[in-house]
């Protein structure tokens, strides 16, 4: 590496030191490399890569921004994040979440292209993915074709071609480098900031980086023993096959579920929570499950079982939870156990009071934040 470029480097990670002690941390992590193989910058989830020319071609402030954004997508993991998602929406998706944080704190400036999407900018990457396929916003890629960077061919020769393909001892060394990246700098970040904080932005997706959700449904096994740690007798040998409900006793457990069809709730969305349905009715083939159409209203309820199928869906008018929650402590006989399940985007008047039974909350991308829900467990309905 010649000298200009090492200076350029040297100066960019002081000027980070002085602004934000996280990022410089997290900046020491990182190895930067020249190359002429791509226009502007990139990474392989290890290292950055950046193009000498287009670099010296920015401002000082500039130059942070770029290498700070190329950081951020390689110490949010957002290349074994992506698993088999499409590579150029999640891109563009990932570009939405760091630029939104960089931008944020108010001391850094993109170069000039970047991609912002301000509404989405307060979700996780997961969920702007979502959201971006199912608007299908591949105008991003038009617009800014320069920004949707890879690390180039031969640099990715020793990690694969994606986080998806990477092998399983090479992920757990990369996922363990940033995490302890991760951990340093918010320790660094607490300890030398006047108030303590992390970046404006940084809680969100650190949130993120907890192990993968699992499928929703494998919530639901939680409320159906006797009591959330009550695993005795389960043979997890049948778990992959769906037969979770084998060693519970006889005990009969009823699942309310509500799914939402209020207006603003989409045709994909309500497709998606029928689907979830059909799921639950096919994983927990034991359960005595009533459905019920939810919007400032609850229609039914409707007896399911694992062959049922499933009655036309009521609503379209605006969004109250308290009709499903009254009518399911109408029906409920105080002794049996049981559960509710709400399919929803979150929207909508809450009851004053939490019901006696336990709520799992289905959130649709792009919906209510997690932590807004007044009561119950929250899960967010993402694909993987």
């Amino acid at each position: 590496m010649d000298k200009s470029i090492e200076k350029v480097l040297s100066a960019s990670v002081l000027r980070l030191r002085m602004k934000s002690p996280f990022f410089a941390t997290l900046a020491l992590f990182a190895r930067f490399i020249p190359t002429d193989r791509l226009p502007t910058a990139g990474t392989d989830g290890k290292d950055i890569f950046f193009n000498r020319k287009y670099l010296l071609s920015l401002s000082p402030a500039q130059q942070d921004g770029l290498l700070l954004h190329e950081v951020l997508h390689a110490a949010l993991l957002h290349v074994l994040r992506r698993g088999t998602r499409d590579a150029i929406i999640w891109n563009i998706a990932a570009d939405i979440v760091v630029n939104g944080t960089i931008v944020a704190q108010g001391c850094f400036e993109l170069p000039d292209g970047g991609v912002r999407e301000p509404k989405l900018e307060h979700l996780s990457v997961e969920e702007i993915y979502e959201l971006l396929e199912k608007d299908e916003k591949l105008s991003y890629c038009l617009a800014h074709p320069d920004l949707l960077t890879e690390a180039p061919e031969d640099a990715k020769a020793g990690l694969g071609d994606d986080g998806d393909s990477l092998s399983i001892a090479r992920r757990a060394v990369l996922e363990a480098h940033w995490r302890n990246a991760l951990q340093k700098a918010t320790t660094i970040a607490r300890t030398t900031t006047d108030r303590g904080n992390l970046p404006v932005g940084m809680e969100r997706e650190l949130g993120a980086l907890n192990p993968a959700q699992l499928d929703w449904r494998s919530y639901l096994w939680r409320y159906l023993v006797k009591t959330p740690s009550d695993f005795s007798g389960f043979d997890r040998r049948f778990i992959g096959r769906g037969l979770y409900l084998e060693n519970l006793e006889g005990e009969s457990v009823k699942v309310y579920v509500a799914v939402d069809t209020s207006g603003s709730i989409d045709h994909q969305q309500l497709r998606m929570f029928l689907g979830e349905v059909r799921g639950i009715l096919n994983s927990y083939p034991h359960l005595e499950c009533q459905l019920y159409y939810t919007d400032a209203d609850a229609y039914g309820p409707y007896t399911l079982a694992s062959k049922s199928s499933l009655p036309k869906p009521e609503g379209g008018g605006g969004t109250s939870f308290r009709p499903f929650f009254s009518k399911v402590e109408e029906n409920w006989d105080n002794f049996s156990a049981g559960v509710c399940i709400y399919l929803t985007d979150g929207y909508g008047d809450f009851p004053p009071e939490p019901p006696e039974l336990p709520v799992l909350w289905v959130v649709t991308p792009g919906g209510l934040d997690l932590s807004e829900f007044p009561f119950g467990e929250a899960v967010r309905l993402l694909s993987v």
